[in-house]
């Protein structure tokens, strides 16, 4: 009963308050301290080898340091008060939930690109996405944000929420400290897990990390989005024939099922500083992307979280 509860209470708090900016966040700390300690590690460790070891160091150090931060949170709120520690819980699992953020940053770039505004529609964009974006077209300002929305409803959403249940059955862990893991593992893979330098070697292992962590929860969401459509089979055909094309383990099968449920394409040519990168095509060109795209797609994930969310509540709540 107390694990639905502070589920429950976890999910209306994004719903209602999202990331309020300004507010103090556990990603903000996470990302601070990466940042530290990315260049503590850049700056004494000039050769490879002592990157990439500094590189693991760096990211267990983060993803465990998560974690363990998180639980003795939750625990001395929990020896003040019982209530205090569902309320400190439910608060900390809202702040790793990114779904009303996702569809507030897709209403900020739709906003000025349906007035017209294009020039403050490619700025505001360049605040989410790596690619450039001073020449974008407007379908490509489309595309871009439903690219970044799909992307990050299985990092940003489903995976925090899948491994908040699985924490949940986990009482010596809990909820909170791995979904905090998690959370910080995402941060690490977002900051550090490029292959062009400086972060090469340094970022290798979190790269490597959030690949692995993100790939169970990754299927789950394929399966559930591809169940959620009323063409399932299909949905898996286009993935298994297109988003196997792409290097990333799954980015490429998240965009891909959203693309097959809506009848987009995906994929194309980004430019990257002034170089063009060529991403697979995922999907079929049946209708092009518009502003209803990205909002399906906004529901979608919003479907996909209710129904785990609805399953493992009444998992909790079986004698």
């Amino acid at each position: 009963m107390i694990s639905a509860f502070v589920l429950i209470l976890a999910a209306l708090l994004d719903y209602l308050i999202g990331d309020p900016w300004g507010w103090p966040h556990p990603v903000r700390v996470i990302g601070w301290v990466i940042s530290r300690l990315s260049n503590i590690s850049l700056k004494y460790c000039q050769n490879p080898f002592s990157q990439r070891l500094a590189g693991i160091i760096l990211g267990i150090s983060v993803i465990i340091g998560s974690g363990l931060v998180g639980w003795i949170i939750v625990k001395i709120a929990q020896e003040v008060h019982p209530f205090l520690g569902m309320t400190v819980q439910s608060i900390l699992l809202a702040s790793c939930f990114a779904l009303k953020s996702l569809g507030n940053a897709a209403m900020e770039v739709l906003q000025p690109l349906s007035n017209g505004e294009l020039a403050q529609a490619r700025q505001i964009l360049s605040n989410y996405v790596g690619r450039d974006t001073a020449n974008l077209s407007p379908g490509e300002i489309l595309r871009a944000v439903l690219e970044t929305v799909t992307e990050n409803a299985t990092d940003g959403v489903m995976a925090p929420l899948f491994y908040t249940i699985i924490g949940t059955f986990i009482p010596v862990v809990g909820a909170v400290p791995l979904a905090l893991a998690y959370k910080a593992s995402s941060t690490l893979d977002s900051m550090i897990g490029y292959k062009q330098a400086p972060y090469t070697y340094i970022g290798w292992f979190s790269a490597r990390w959030e690949d692995g962590f993100t790939w169970l929860p990754c299927r789950l969401t394929v399966i559930t989005l591809s169940l959620l459509s009323t063409n399932p089979v299909n949905v898996w055909r286009i993935c298994c024939r297109d988003a196997v094309k792409d290097p990333s383990p799954n980015s490429g099968w998240s965009e891909c099922a959203y693309a097959a449920i809506l009848g987009v394409q995906m994929g194309g040519v980004n430019w990257y500083g002034g170089v063009a990168k060529h991403k697979p095509l995922l999907g079929d060109p049946i209708y092009p992307i518009t502003p209803d795209s990205i909002d399906q797609a906004l529901k979608l994930t919003r479907y996909g979280f209710l129904s785990w969310l609805g399953l493992a509540i009444v998992i909790f709540l079986i004698p």
